[in-house]
């Protein structure tokens, strides 16, 4: 007998929860504990997503479509994005192949790594959980500030 899963229980130190656009741009970040799991992320996540302003138009007020791993397949995540006109692409627990989902996957990985790139976001220093929020959040913009083209 092994006992119960140890996965994300029980763990010390933070999560980065990460929203990005298709280019790896960040949309909306958050702090969470270790021992929370993803999907409880996901809704402050979408709710955080500022107004974009296009050239023509009303403000976007919601994405074209949301990309999401296995962790991301429960009910309620999916009624929620319905009821916010959102459509999902989210594989599904026992159905789908996490395969198919590596060249969407690959740019949250690289924005990540660029966000540890910070010295100060790769190990946390802080106590405070809104200290570590406000540093990854001059990060984000520090990385949206180096994409603009020149």
């Amino acid at each position: 007998m092994t006992g119960p899963n140890p996965v994300d229980r029980g763990k010390y130190g933070s999560k980065i929860h990460l929203l990005t656009e298709r280019t790896g741009l960040p949309l909306s970040l958050a702090i969470s504990g270790a021992n929370v799991h993803d999907s409880q992320a996901l809704i402050p996540l979408t709710d955080a997503i500022p107004p974009i302003r296009s050239r023509r138009g009303p403000r976007r007020r919601r994405p074209g479509k949301l990309h999401g791993d296995k962790a991301y397949d429960h009910r309620f995540i999916r009624a929620y994005l319905r009821r916010r006109q959102i459509p999902a692409r989210i594989a599904r627990r026992g159905v789908d192949s996490s395969q198919r989902l590596g060249r969407h996957r690959w740019v949250i990985e690289r924005t990540v790594a660029w966000l540890n790139g910070f010295r100060r976001l790769h190990r946390r220093y802080e106590r405070k959980g809104e200290h570590f929020a406000a540093f990854a959040s001059i990060a984000a913009a520090v990385i949206c500030l180096r994409r603009i083209p020149k």
